[in-house]
């Protein structure tokens, strides 16, 4: 007899199929095996879940042991039902939900345009500035609550077109609405930069009408694609997304102001606590980035003794050196290139530990055990360089209509990087590879079940209670796909961008092929796995010689992953503040929209209306950094090639072998795992190894060390030692200290940094610029002066 489970508003029960009623004694012997289904199933579903405590895996067995149904639907409702089974998220997110608040009101709806339209300019502004700062989602958190409460304190309540002005309080749902309607604006899209660098750097003109359906097939098929991954990557309870957390943490300080009882000597409520630290940032934070910037490199003190001792500066430096020592007193130090340490689980963090490793051991023996070049090139360097080891001059090897002049290039110079810049390419193979094949392994029986059943997850809590709402239907977003889909095409098609329709598809198809993979490995450990490598990579191949086809490939591609698995976090937030998923839809749907034209348009204002943008002596620092390396991929990719560097018998041709480490890796692990279920097997994430290294540069060692270090300390040993204090607090704390850094750097930007102002020079101010190691000079060998190179001999590349 076959059963399926159908789950209500928050109750679950059992039915035959085929069958109207189960009666008499059939019903007690289907409950049974309804019980024991139940509880197989969440064996089943968490089997490979890091943050399952080994006593709840133990009670699952002991109960499934017994036989009795009782015991087995206890268990389940102890684990799944009452609370969160994970301590992450019962620190962050309360088990509770009150359906009767309110949540789409004119309130929500007028502060979170006014926010996404406000952001979402400025953020392009900002952006395009040599400090590439933005204004981040937890400082739109911070600045729509006195909005939202102001609103409610002075507003009169009168009707307008038969809807309350002011319905009550503000509250947590209109909150998170608003926070997730902007945090679309917050990030830039990537067709920011290919405009730029079509427009600035390619003279390519194409208009308003292409610029529209270029960003909104961007971001609207992305969204579209979050929609149908939901029963993969939301509903599911081992999907914690663990950046997510601090935002919860966040809600729920500012609206509960309460004081909670003593934890470990401390009785401060959160939301003072918060206040406090945010507070107590903003203020510290314009010493490392004004007052005193020394602050922020303590642990590279020995290259100010030292500044142009070549070994010093190797082994400490901080900018293209080793880092030895680490040691900041700038949270953008610690949280700049790897987000912030505290999001992190305490097995990511070990993980992210092995990956240094990885790219500190390869990295520098290949720096001085390898090729002799190597010796020319800084240690870690997000730069090209040519065999004069100065930085590559594409223009010397461009024809007229930007292809690729092999007679100029076969006489300048083959492409080299540094040996920390050729492990992560080499990592990032390894990451994408090892990503594909560890959710293969480890999840692939639970997406084909979900693939056939979308209420296959067994409801936790938080899933329950969201299951009393009316679902956002796939087809909505299906539909939302289909239409930027065609927009898309029709950009590719109509316009002469070198990019054919099946290399079109082919595109699409990557970014939606592999974002499930991604997202489940983001989704646990909180870390991504690039496709720009891999797109890059492709399209070099595929349509050589075609930079605009490149970058619209590398976009429709990898972007569409990245903006998806943006959305689907920010539909984790609604998930777990209980916002109803069809107010979910339509608020970042019209985010979508509206903001797209917002960008498009601030974009034109700024091209327009500043004089020499884009140029490195532009008066007011809009010098374009990002759009100017996506200009320079571009040229890499799209002209000299990957199988130019890459290819059979190439310089780097190499490291393809790490394709397959990546995948052996994985493989060798998943059998251990197999073999050794309770062991540290379990927490071993290869995608989290490699993608940590791969992402060096631009980052350094030293950068990793103040990030490893920060976040062993609070989510290892605090977690281990004051449990209860870390309850409480650390989550607070970690959108504290991003949202007073935030403030502070967006105030630097738009106060010092647009004006062209700094602070007066003095020691603490220039000391840590003045070393071999902040110039980019640290190399084991100079560069040849006499007109000589280094490198392969003349007339091998």
């Amino acid at each position: 007899m076959g059963f399926t489970m159908r789950k209500f508003r928050g109750e679950t029960t059992t039915s035959e199929v085929n069958s109207t009623a189960l009666e008499g004694s059939d019903s007690i012997g289907e409950e049974t095996v309804a019980a024991d289904m139940h509880l197989r199933r969440v064996k089943d579903q968490h089997q490979w879940d890091p943050f399952m405590d080994y006593d709840q895996i133990d009670a699952v067995d002991a109960a499934l042991a017994t036989g009795d149904p009782e015991k087995e639907a206890a268990v389940e409702q102890s684990i799944l039902q009452e609370d969160s089974p994970y301590m992450e998220v019962r620190a962050s997110v309360k088990p509770t939900d009150d359906p009767t608040e309110y949540v789409e009101t004119i309130r929500a709806w007028t502060i979170g345009f006014i926010v996404c339209t406000v952001v979402g300019a400025v953020n392009v502004l900002l952006y395009e500035h040599y400090l590439v700062v933005s204004i981040t989602s937890p400082v739109v958190q911070l600045i729509a609550y006195p909005m939202g409460t102001g609103w409610a304190n002075y507003m009169p309540n009168v009707k307008v077109f038969g809807y309350d002005l002011n319905p009550g309080p503000f509250n947590k749902k209109e909150h998170t609405l608003i926070t997730m309607m902007a945090a679309a604006g917050t990030t830039i899209s990537y067709s920011i930069s290919i405009l730029i660098a079509q427009q600035i750097f390619y003279g390519q003109m194409w208009g308003w009408g292409f610029q529209i359906l270029l960003i909104m097939s961007t971001q609207a098929m992305g969204f579209g694609l979050a929609g149908v991954m939901r029963r993969f990557l939301i509903w599911p309870a081992a999907m914690v997304w663990p950046a997510t957390l601090i935002t919860c943490s966040v809600m729920d300080s500012l609206h509960n102001h309460a004081s909670g009882d003593p934890v470990n000597g401390w009785r401060i409520g959160r939301y003072k606590f918060f206040m406090i630290v945010a507070g107590g940032t903003f203020i510290w934070q314009w010493i490392p980035n004004s007052i005193a910037p020394f602050v922020a490199y303590l642990g590279q003190f020995p290259t100010w003794i030292a500044p142009n001792n070549v070994v010093v500066n190797q082994v400490f430096g901080g900018h293209n050196g080793m880092g030895f020592i680490p040691g900041t007193l700038d949270w953008s130090g610690v949280s700049g290139f790897f987000l912030n340490p505290l999001q992190f689980p305490s097995f990511a963090i070990w993980n992210s530990l092995v990956g240094g490793v990885v790219i500190l051991v390869c990295g520098y023996s290949l720096a001085f055990g390898g090729a002799d070049f190597y010796k020319y090139l800084p240690l870690s360097a997000n730069k090209n360089f040519d065999h004069f080891g100065k930085t590559y001059n594409t223009s010397r090897i461009l024809n007229a209509d930007l292809t690729l002049n092999v007679e100029a290039y076969e006489e300048y110079s083959p492409l080299l990087i540094g040996p920390a810049f050729t492990m992560a390419y080499a990592l990032g193979f390894a990451a994408l590879m090892s990503t594909v094949v560890h959710v293969i392994l480890f999840h692939g029986k639970d997406i084909w079940r979900r693939t056939k059943n979308a209420r296959y997850e067994e409801a936790d809590v938080h899933l329950k209670l969201m299951r009393k709402y009316p679902e956002a239907p796939e087809w909505w977003f299906m539909g939302v796909f289909v239409i930027s889909f065609i927009f898309a095409l029709v950009a590719s098609l109509v316009w002469d961008t070198k990019l054919t329709w099946w290399g079109f598809i082919l595109c699409v198809l990557i970014g939606v092929a592999l974002t499930l993979p991604v997202g489940i490995i983001q989704a646990i450990t909180s870390q991504q796995t690039g496709l720009n490598i891999i797109t890059e990579f492709i399209v070099g191949y595929m349509l050589p010689g075609r930079p605009i086809a490149m970058m619209l490939f590398k976009s429709w591609g990898y972007m569409l992953m990245a903006n998806g698995l943006t959305f689907v976090q920010d539909m984790k937030v609604g998930h777990y503040m209980k916002v109803p998923p069809r107010s979910m839809f339509r608020a970042q749907l019209f985010a979508v929209v509206w903001l797209s034209l917002v960008q498009i348009a601030t974009f034109n204002f700024l091209v327009g209306n500043i004089p020499n943008f884009c140029s490195e002596d532009q008066a007011q620092g809009f010098t374009c950094p990002a759009a100017t390396t996506f200009y320079n991929a571009s040229v890499i990719w799209g002209v000299v090639g990957p199988k130019r560097m890459f290819g059979p018998g190439a310089l780097f041709s190499w490291i393809n072998w790490f394709w397959l480490v990546g995948a052996g890796c994985t493989v060798i692990h998943w059998l251990i795992a197999r073999r050794y279920p309770r062991s540290i097997a379990r927490y071993i994430y290869f995608p989290a190894i490699f993608s940590i290294g791969g992402m060096i540069p631009p980052a350094t060692l030293w950068n990793l060390s103040n990030w490893l270090l920060v976040g062993a300390f609070f989510n290892i040993w605090v977690m281990r030692r004051y449990k209860g204090w870390w309850s409480r607090y650390t989550y607070v704390m970690a959108g504290a200290l991003d949202v007073g850094n935030a403030l502070c750097l967006v105030l630097f930007a738009l106060g010092l940094g647009l004006s062209g102002s700094s602070f007066p020079e003095w020691w603490g101010v220039t000391v840590a610029d003045n070393t071999i190691d902040a110039t980019r000079q640290a190399r084991t060998r100079p560069a040849p002066t006499d007109g000589s190179f280094f490198g392969p001999p003349a007339g091998s590349w």
